[in-house]
């Protein structure tokens, strides 16, 4: 098999190749001045499984065509299978109808992949569990929790804790994870009055004297966690952390994050990490790449990914 990278997270597709000890596959990803984008592949592919790792975070659109292009240029030099790694599936919150006349992007994202060549799709976390529905290829959808539960056992040890969903739609994710752990349960009853705004409404559970951990697929503008945060210091929480796989991170999100009285951010590296996120102190990194090269060398000799999960 070969990996090849486009140019979204390089940092996180030289670890995965480290992990399966290989390198990657030599390659251009450039833009002309008319902001068009270019590729051109180095190396032989014909008759090879590709594995083309490529999140379509910030720039969104560009990452995208990258991916786009990048598994078209393989299918035109012949690879025998192309699977498009997507750690970070954009695009995934607009997921259906909110309105009249509004569009359903993820479904349109999802057939643009399978027409540009992909023959399977690996993400991470998608945000709603029928996007996976949206392909009509095999799609495997991995789950950060795993290495969010050996990072908390590392850190809480014996500690009480209180798995915290910030929003009622993560209740599921929560649930899971907190019956992994066997801690109490929490819920965040929120209300949003508008995109990108949340209010917090009511804390549903006991966090008084526990140590509460929020968790999240995606953190954003950091809004939600914030104000999550200052109401469960309010209901007597010793302290609040929050684990989010996605660290989208927009705007001024790094600086709401500082002042807020979250305690800390863990995040994954799905998405390539802002200099000032890697410089806060209160935001630590997790890698993905064992879990990620652990799932393609699975895929590359048809072995089960399910069991990866299965503790």
């Amino acid at each position: 098999m070969k990996l090849i990278s486009c140019n979204a997270n390089r940092p996180l597709s030289e670890a995965i190749a480290d992990y399966l000890d290989m390198r990657l596959t030599r390659s251009e990803v450039k833009t002309f001045a008319d902001q068009e984008i270019f590729v051109r592949i180095d190396e032989n592919v014909r008759g090879e499984d590709v594995f083309v790792i490529q999140s379509t975070s910030y720039p969104a659109n560009d990452n995208l065509m990258q991916l786009l292009i990048m598994m078209d240029a393989l299918r035109r030099a012949s690879a025998r299978r192309i699977t498009a790694v997507i750690p970070y599936f954009g695009y995934a919150r607009q997921d259906r109808k909110t309105d009249g006349r509004t569009p359903i992007s993820a479904k349109l994202v999802a057939n643009l992949i399978s027409a540009s060549g992909a023959d399977r799709v690996l993400t991470v976390d998608l945000h709603a569990g029928q996007i996976q529905g949206f392909f009509d290829i095999p799609t495997d959808n991995l789950f950060g929790g795993p290495v969010m539960i050996d990072d908390i056992k590392e850190r809480f040890g014996r500690d009480k804790i209180v798995m915290v969903s910030p929003d009622v739609g993560g209740v599921v994710r929560a649930r899971a994870l907190a019956n992994k752990l066997n801690a109490d349960l929490a819920i965040v009853d929120k209300r949003r009055p508008e995109a990108g705004k949340s209010e917090v409404m009511n804390i549903i559970g006991e966090v008084k004297g526990a140590r509460c951990i929020m968790l999240d697929d995606i953190c954003d503008s950091g809004g939600t966690l914030a104000n999550a945060a200052a109401a469960l210091k309010d209901q007597g929480a010793v302290s609040v952390s929050a684990y989010v796989t996605h660290g989208v991170l927009s705007g001024n999100a790094v600086q709401r994050i500082e002042k807020s009285v979250l305690d800390e951010l863990v995040m994954t590296d799905t998405i390539q990490p802002s200099e000032s996120a890697l410089k806060s102190k209160k935001i630590r990194v997790l890698p993905m790449s064992p879990l990620l090269g652990e799932a393609i060398r699975r895929i590359a000799n048809e072995e089960s990914v399910s069991k990866l999960f299965d503790r």
